[in-house]
């Protein structure tokens, strides 16, 4: 009966708004990943980045991460390590801390975001001769 009438669109309405922190935590996520959606906590990474997953919404956009708020509105896909990449693109069911088979070895490398376009992104420098030299005027 309640959904004839429509109610059970607006207690997920009521759910979207408490998940998201109220009528102002609304606007604020709206601000910064441009939807709201409401779902079970799956886990949460080292780097502060909450997973999210309900399957009410359509396979593809039913898991999704919401990144660390340290990182203010400069987060990219580089954040998300590369286990939770695989549970965020169904190459696993399981999440990290619930896979017993996932390997972790000593000599794999710690997770590090793309630091490209930032300040402490890698520049090489070059050990050729530049072809062309800038001019120096000369001293009066």
């Amino acid at each position: 009966m309640s959904k004839l009438i429509g109610l059970d669109k607006l207690a997920n309405f009521w759910k979207v708004v408490k998940q998201n922190g109220g009528p102002i935590g609304c606007v604020k996520m709206l601000f910064r990943t441009d939807e709201l959606k409401f779902g079970d906590l799956i886990g949460e990474d080292k780097f502060g980045n909450k997973y999210y997953e309900n399957n009410y919404y359509f396979y593809g956009r039913n898991r999704w991460v919401i990144y660390s708020p340290k990182v203010g509105l400069n987060y990219d896909a580089s954040q998300v390590p590369a286990e939770w990449f695989g549970w965020l693109h169904y190459k696993t069911d399981l999440p990290p801390h619930k896979d017993p088979n996932r390997p972790k070895y000593k000599w794999m490398a710690e997770h590090t975001p793309n630091l490209s376009g930032t300040n402490k992104a890698y520049m090489p420098y070059s050990t050729t001769k530049p072809k062309i030299e800038a001019w120096q005027p000369p001293e009066p």
